[in-house]
């Protein structure tokens, strides 16, 4: 199996609950790590930064992992997010580099009703 995904495996199990330790998680990430938040407009930069945001981060985080995609140096990890009791669904884009995390992308959406003229094409996903 590629071994970056064997990373991301380890950070985001598909079972949810979160199996590294922090200072474990730390370590999968480059020094000069990423962390690019589009809709909210923040980028994080650094490994220690990054380290220092989870640490106020208020609550721990709630990822159910809904499929990992990729190859390489690049993944996709799909999810959903709880975030103090609002659900989001998450895009994460996920660039390796020397064994290690050095770029993330999150999109972050939240749910919302379907237009009606679209429900004679459409299927519920699987939860």
């Amino acid at each position: 199996m590629d071994r970056n995904r064997v990373l991301l495996e380890r950070l985001w199990p598909m079972d949810g609950q979160l199996a590294l330790s922090a200072e474990a998680e730390h370590e999968m990430r480059a020094d000069d790590y990423v962390l690019e938040m589009p809709q909210s407009g923040e980028r994080i930069v650094g490994r220690d930064r990054m380290r220092a945001m989870q640490r106020e981060y208020p609550g721990p985080p709630s990822i159910q992992v809904l499929e990992i995609t990729g190859a390489g140096d690049h993944f996709v990890v799909l999810g959903r997010s709880d975030y103090g009791g609002d659900i989001y669904y998450v895009a994460n884009i996920v660039e390796f580099g020397n064994g290690r995390i050095v770029r993330e992308t999150r999109i972050y959406g939240a749910p919302f009703e379907p237009p009606a003229w679209r429900a004679k094409y459409a299927t519920s996903p699987p939860q």
